[in-house]
Order: C-alpha cells, then sequence, then structure tokens
C-alpha cells in the first residue's frame, strides 16, 4: 500500500514538473485546450496541463528582417538590384500565431513583392535621390498588410542598389559631366566677378591724375623683386609725346 501511494505521489510530482513552463520577461504565451485558443500567458512560471493544453512561445522583441536583393525595373525601363533591412515586431501574439503561418516567412516575402512593385513605380533618378521616401512608403504598405496579422513595422532602410557595368559608366560620364559644367558655371562667374572689379578699378585711376603712372611703377618694383624676370617696359605715349615737345623747344633754341 504504501509503494502505491509512494507511486502516485511520484506521478503527481512528475506531472507537476512537466506542467511547469516559464515564459520570460520578452516573451507571450498563446495557450490552447483541446486545440482551441484560450488565452495568453504573461511572464513567469505559468501551468500548462498535459494532453489537453498546449502552447506556443513568440517573441515580441524587434526583429531583424534581410530582405535579399531583388531585380527590379524602374519606370524609365532600366534593371537594377536592390536589396534592404526591414525592422518589424510582434504587437499581437495571438493573431501572429492564429492568423498567418509562420509570420516570419511571411513579413519577408510581402516586403520583397511590394519593394519590387514600388520599385518600378520611380525613374532611376529619383530612386537614387529619395532612398529615404521609396522607404518609407514601403514601410507605410508593408506595416498596413501585415497589421491583420499582429505585426508592426518599425522601419525599412533600402541598403544597396546596383547597377548594370554598361550602365555604372554612363552614370560615371554624367556625374563626369555635372562637375564639369558646375566649374565651368563657376570659373565664369568669377570672370564676371574680376571684369567688374577690373572696371571700377579703372574708372577710379582715370579720375585722379599721375594715378596710373604710380600703378605702373609699383607693378615694376614688384617685379623686380626676382632678378630672373625679363620686363618689357611700354612707355605711354603720352610721355613720348612730351619728350618730343621738349627735344623740339631745345633744338631751336
Amino acid at each position: 500500500m504504501a509503494l502505491i501511494t509512494i507511486s502516485i505521489l511520484v506521478l503527481i510530482f512528475f506531472i507537476i514538473v512537466i506542467s511547469i513552463k516559464q515564459v520570460n520577461q520578452y516573451e507571450k504565451g498563446v495557450k490552447f485546450t483541446l486545440g482551441k485558443y484560450s488565452g495568453l500567458m504573461d511572464p513567469g512560471w505559468r501551468i500548462i496541463l498535459p494532453i489537453f493544453q498546449g502552447w506556443v512561445r513568440v517573441d515580441l522583441r524587434i526583429k531583424t528582417l534581410d530582405v535579399p536583393s531583388q531585380e527590379c525595373v524602374s519606370k524609365d525601363n532600366i534593371s537594377i538590384k536592390v536589396n534592404a533591412v526591414l525592422y518589424y515586431k510582434v504587437s499581437m501574439a495571438e493573431k501572429a500565431i492564429l492568423e498567418v503561418e509562420h509570420y516570419n516567412y511571411a513579413v519577408s516575402q510581402l516586403s520583397q513583392t511590394t519593394m519590387r512593385n514600388l520599385i518600378g513605380e520611380f525613374e532611376l533618378d529619383d530612386i537614387l535621390q529619395k532612398r529615404e521616401a521609396i522607404s518609407k512608403k514601403i514601410k507605410e504598405i508593408v506595416d498596413k498588410d501585415t497589421d491583420p496579422w499582429g505585426i508592426k513595422v518599425t522601419k525599412i532602410e533600402i541598403k544597396d542598389i546596383e547597377f548594370p557595368e554598361n550602365m555604372k559608366r554612363i552614370i560615371a560620364r554624367q556625374a563626369e559631366a555635372m562637375r564639369e559644367r558646375r566649374a565651368t558655371i563657376i570659373k565664369a562667374e568669377g570672370e564676371v566677378i574680376a571684369s567688374s572689379n577690373l572696371a571700377k578699378a579703372a574708372g577710379i585711376l582715370s579720375k585722379s591724375q599721375g594715378a596710373l603712372h604710380l600703378r605702373t611703377l609699383q607693378t615694376l618694383n614688384d617685379l623686380s623683386a626676382d632678378k630672373s624676370n625679363t620686363v618689357i617696359f611700354a612707355v605711354p605715349l603720352e610721355v613720348l609725346r612730351a619728350i618730343e615737345k621738349v627735344g623740339g623747344k631745345v633744338v631751336k633754341k
């Protein structure tokens, strides 16, 4: 009799031990009784009756999902490869288990198809310049579609855009042409400013007698600092005429 009692107590203890389930702080437990959903299990130790009840552990932390490179065709018919990274979390554990099978895989496939479809609505220049806006639009669409599954998409970022080799060369030439154009414009603007300043300086010098000659002498003084320079000095015509007049008077005397 004692042996039977001990056996029963051991069996009860074993059942209790295997019935205790631990739910961690970052998790929720979805409990089923006789195959039907019967509630959520909060963090801590919980009792699950063997045979009659079962449960599924759901991680509530933010997950990182790498969206593989997708072959996309832009609006201007250029083939490119785009990959992204997606961040999401389970907001309602019961929906993530009851409404969709393998929600990780479902979110991955949905994000891939959404990215391909949305990239096709933009031209290549817009794809390169508006990555943030495109990522935000993809996030809004995926988040809306996954809401019935109890999934909250927090962020999507386009990581890389790959081009065919011929397109890389075209883009490089285009970028070089843009830089040359900017350099030409800046040089032309500098020439305009320089010519304006020279015109102002000429106007000021012309209003003062002897100012132009003083400027010429100052320039010659600067050139004389380097003995290797050879200077050809053009004498102003007025000086030559003045010398000619003086010479003529001397001859007459």
